[in-house]
C-alpha cells in the first residue's frame, strides 16, 4: 500500500468511526445505525453458510469448520443488534414495503450500494456468487472487511456510556462482536497464506485495502451528494425473523440508506 493511499485509509477510517460513535450515541439516530448492522450481519449468513457447504464438498474441513463458526458469529452478532433495537421498541423495516425499481418489466437486482459497487469494481454478480467467486477474492475481500470492522466495533463500543443499562449492554454486545471479527480476520489471513503464499498474500491485501479505500470515498460522495440524508431503517414494533432470501432486499436498504 503506497503512502498515499495510507493517509487515505486513516484518515477515511477516522471520519467513519467519528461519524458511526455518534450517530450510535444520539438516541435519535442510534435506531438506524443499529438496523444497518442487523442487516449486514444478518445477511451475511447465508453467503458464508454456502461458502461452508462448497469448502466441505471440494474436501476442505479445516475451512468448512471455520467458515462455519463464522456463519454462527455472525447470526448471533444479527440478534444482538436486533435485541438492542427491540429495546428501543424498534425494528428493521418490513422489506416487502420497500419500492422496488422495474426494468422492461422485472426487479431490478443489479442495483447495489456505492460502496459494493466500488469494492468489487470489475467483477459480475455472477463471479460473486459464492459457487463461483474464487478462493482468493473471497478471502482477502471479506479479511479487510472483517480487520476493519473490528477495530471500528471496539471504538463505537467504548464510547457509548456505561450509566445507562440498554447502552451498556450494547456496549458489551459490541466490544464481543469485535472479538469475533478479529478472529475472523485471523482465519482468513490464515487461509490466504495456505491458498496463496506469504508474498500473494501481501500483495492481495495491498490490493483490496486500495480497493476499500476507494470504496469509502465512492460511498462518501453518494452521502454528499443525497445531502447527508439517510433513509429511515427502522418502524415501530417488535424485531421480525430475518429470511436468508431477503439478501437482494437488503441491498436495496443499504443503498437507500446510503
Amino acid at each position: 500500500m503506497n503512502f498515499l493511499t495510507q493517509i487515505m485509509h486513516l484518515a477515511g477510517s477516522g471520519a467513519a468511526a467519528f461519524i458511526s460513535a455518534r450517530s450510535l450515541r444520539d438516541l435519535q439516530t442510534r435506531p438506524n445505525v443499529l438496523a444497518a448492522f442487523q442487516l449486514a450481519e444478518s445477511g451475511s449468513v447465508p453467503f458464508l453458510e454456502a461458502l461452508r457447504d462448497r469448502a466441505q464438498a471440494e474436501g476442505n474441513v479445516w475451512l468448512a469448520e471455520r467458515l462455519d463458526r463464522h456463519a454462527s458469529d455472525e447470526k448471533r452478532h444479527g440478534q444482538i443488534f436486533g435485541h438492542a433495537l427491540k429495546q428501543l421498541n424498534k425494528q428493521v423495516i418490513d422489506f416487502k414495503k420497500l419500492p422496488q425499481k422495474m426494468v422492461d418489466g422485472r426487479l431490478d437486482e443489479r442495483k447495489q450500494s456505492p460502496f459494493f459497487s466500488s469494492y468489487f469494481q470489475g467483477y459480475s454478480q455472477e463471479q460473486l456468487k459464492p459457487e463461483n467467486m474464487e478462493w482468493s477474492v473471497f478471502f482477502a475481500s471479506t479479511y479487510i472487511l472483517e480487520l476493519d470492522a473490528s477495530k471500528d466495533f471496539l471504538r463505537m463500543a467504548n464510547t457509548l456510556p456505561e450509566d445507562e443499562s440498554h447502552s451498556a449492554n450494547l456496549k458489551k454486545g459490541m466490544a464481543s462482536i469485535a472479538q469475533d471479527e478479529t478472529g475472523h480476520a485471523a482465519y482468513l489471513h490464515d487461509a490466504m497464506e495456505r491458498h496463496l503464499g506469504l508474498a500473494a498474500t501481501e500483495q492481495a491485501i495491498d490490493e483490496w485495502r486500495t480497493r476499500k479505500v476507494n470504496a469509502m470515498l465512492a460511498m462518501v460522495t453518494n452521502f454528499v451528494q443525497k445531502g447527508g440524508q439517510m433513509a429511515s431503517m427502522v418502524e415501530e414494533g417488535a424485531p421480525v425473523e430475518m429470511e436468508a432470501s431477503l439478501t437482494p432486499q437488503r441491498e436495496r436498504v443499504l443503498e437507500n440508506a446510503a
